[in-house]
């Protein structure tokens, strides 16, 4: 991948949409231009988890925005992550495709782990380098995260059901604040708290930090107004929650700090920040500087260093379950070859990455059973959480390593664009010509893909001298069949 000088990230909050442009000089990033507009995308969720229209609306509006703002950067420059709201939502992945439409760029819906693995990375290269542990906590629209991690590397992730826009549309829907809905909500957050104490109490790590929007309006909110004199402390939210009780409603609040567009959203934020003090034993909190964008832009870089976490995370896979690494190896090769022949020289280099991903994992089901073992392989890669990873990706891993054998009935309604088919043979040709599983010496082959059509070329001779090779390839030629492709396999 070819280092580009200008890279862009786009953080598709529950909130709020941003977008942070940096320039690349010697291995580092240089902030050069942000937009935030607050789409509030989790205010239109309905009861069902549908987006409504409104919100649709408005989150298009603002894509369209930002696609004119990206518009001259290469697809490698740029990469736009959708959070909780889009895990959420029922109708996302037709939504996503209008959404993808207007910004100009695909669009990777993150699991709740890696937006947390993703925002630790903003907040550490923001931060100097120290020996203590962090903790980090992120209330976003519609989940919270928090990471414990130590320098750049987040040790223990997790991501919780409750953010400062479905808090505050559930438990404040009018904007009345008082004692019953407070409680409520902080109670809500306590009890959701109950799953993550015991590892990231006081004492697992030396300083708090929180990032994104509620913690820095609320850090904003407490020095303006004299509650604190630095930072989020304890004693300074037990002030503005006796503050904001006495006012009774949002539109009572005159709060130096406090933004017009923040104000619907501060009894959520809130209450969630005050559960986590009182659950996890923080006194005192700063403020960081990076989050999600900046997590994203360094991730980014990062791929272009060879310094892939989605590499990590694959050979992290690959010792768990116990790989043949040398099987993986020749598998992976051979798949890279015929994939290359079969898009016949096009640039797939993305494709070709997740082809070799797939390769290297497909055998990861076997731990589990040999029988079947590629459907148990298709269901870890689906739903595991695999830091540098989308939702889209894993999706993809799956399909290929479910397809790799058997029967292609299975994958029958899920194959639809020729960029997969060619992947999917590849991955089975390799499989099936090293199913002995030993480094044997196979002919030149030489693959052609037009669609519908596969033609392959061995040695004159080499087929009638492994019968059983040419055996499971007039099998797979009848699979693929059945699927309306026409698998050709010939000697010259």
């Amino acid at each position: 991948m070819q280092q580009q000088p200008i890279l862009a990230a786009v953080d598709l909050g529950s909130n709020s949409f941003r977008l942070q442009v940096a320039r690349v000089e010697n291995d580092q990033l240089y902030m050069l231009d942000s937009l935030r507009e607050p789409v509030r995308l989790a205010a239109g969720l309905t009861e069902d988890k549908q987006l409504d229209k409104a919100a649709q609306q408005r989150a298009l509006a603002c894509l369209q925005r930002f696609g004119e703002r990206l518009r001259d950067l290469p697809h490698e420059a740029v990469r736009a992550v959708g959070t909780n709201s889009f895990r959420v939502a029922r109708n996302a992945g037709e939504f996503l495709q209008q959404a993808e439409a207007e910004l100009g760029f695909p669009i990777e819906v993150i699991s709740g782990h890696e937006e947390a693995r993703l925002i630790y990375l903003g907040v550490a290269h923001g931060l100097p380098q120290s020996d203590g542990t962090r903790l980090v906590m992120d209330i976003g629209g519609g989940s919270t995260e928090f990471i414990i991690g130590h320098s750049l590397d987040p040790i223990k992730l997790e991501s919780l059901y409750m953010g400062c826009v479905s808090y505050s549309l559930r438990y404040f829907p009018d904007g009345k604040i008082n004692k019953t809905n407070l409680k409520q909500a902080e109670f809500a957050a306590r009890n959701e708290l109950q799953t993550i104490v015991t590892e990231f109490s006081r004492g697992h790590w030396a300083v708090a930090l929180g990032s994104s929007g509620s913690a820095r309006v609320l850090c904003d909110i407490l020095e303006q107004n004299g509650y604190s004199s630095g930072g989020i402390t304890r004693e300074a939210l037990e002030q503005l929650r006796a503050y904001m009780l006495s006012a009774g409603d949002v539109r009572n609040l005159t709060l130096q700090g406090l933004k017009p567009d923040r104000i619907p959203v501060l009894p959520g934020g809130f209450a969630i920040m005050y559960a986590a003090f009182c659950e996890l034993g923080i006194e005192q909190m700063q403020p960081a500087l990076g989050a999600l964008r900046e997590g994203v832009l360094y991730d980014l870089l990062g791929r272009f260093h060879h310094h892939d976490m989605r590499d990590a995370t694959a050979k992290q896979f690959m010792r768990r379950y116990h790989v043949d690494m040398r099987q993986a190896e020749r598998v992976a090769q051979l798949a890279n070859v015929l994939a290359r022949q079969f898009l016949d020289g096009q640039t797939h280099e993305e494709a070709l990455r997740l082809l070799g991903w797939a390769a290297d994992m497909h055998e990861i089901g076997i731990s589990v059973a040999h029988n079947g073992y590629h459907k148990h392989t298709a269901y870890i890669l689906a739903n595991a959480d695999m830091p540098g990873f989308s939702k889209k990706e894993q999706g993809r891993l799956s399909l290929l390593t479910l397809a790799h054998r058997g029967k292609l009935d299975k994958v029958r309604s899920l194959v639809s664009m020729e960029e997969d088919i060619a992947l999917i043979m590849a991955l089975r040709l390799a499989a099936l010509f090293y199913r002995n599983r030993s480094d044997v010496t196979l002919p030149p082959m030489q693959g052609r893909f037009s669609g519908t059509k596969f033609h392959l070329m061995l040695a004159p001779g080499w087929l009638a001298q492994n019968p059983l090779t040419d055996t499971a390839l007039q099998e797979e030629a009848k699979q693929w069949k059945e699927l309306g492709v026409n698998l050709q396999i010939v000697e010259g």
